[in-house]
């Protein structure tokens, strides 16, 4: 089993900076995925960004191209989000996931086995 939990969320002004972290534990494995992922209320779960833990390569929505960025920290196993440029349209619920079989990042949820609980993001205009 895998746990992840996801911190750092809050609410914050437009155009400001928020880090959301998830940090992992239980089993490892050789290769992984990282996601995240938001939901807005009445909305189906969206994709944000994701990164490989093999080749570290990552894959971002279009909403959040050039605002958000995706990394992980081995040392730490904990993947981050960091979101500048906040807007209102960015308010949601934003989760973390592993899929622990892919290569190349998913932007599917159902490609991922693992969740966390879930970090509320607001944002305010």
């Amino acid at each position: 089993q895998v746990q992840l939990v996801e911190s750092g969320g809050g609410l914050v002004q437009a155009g400001d900076s928020l880090r959301l972290s998830c940090a992992a534990s239980g089993r490892t494995f050789s290769r992984f995925i990282m996601g995240w992922f938001r939901q807005a209320p009445g909305k189906e779960r969206e994709f944000v960004a994701a990164i490989a833990y093999s080749g570290g390569r990552v894959n971002y929505a279009d909403p959040v191209k050039g605002r958000f960025t995706v990394s992980w920290d081995n040392a730490k196993i904990t993947a981050y989000l960091q979101m500048n440029s906040l807007q209102p349209e960015d308010t949601a619920v934003y989760y973390c996931a592993l899929d622990r079989s892919r290569n190349v990042p998913s932007t599917a949820p159902l490609a991922y086995d693992y969740w966390g609980q879930g970090t509320q993001v607001t944002v305010s205009s």
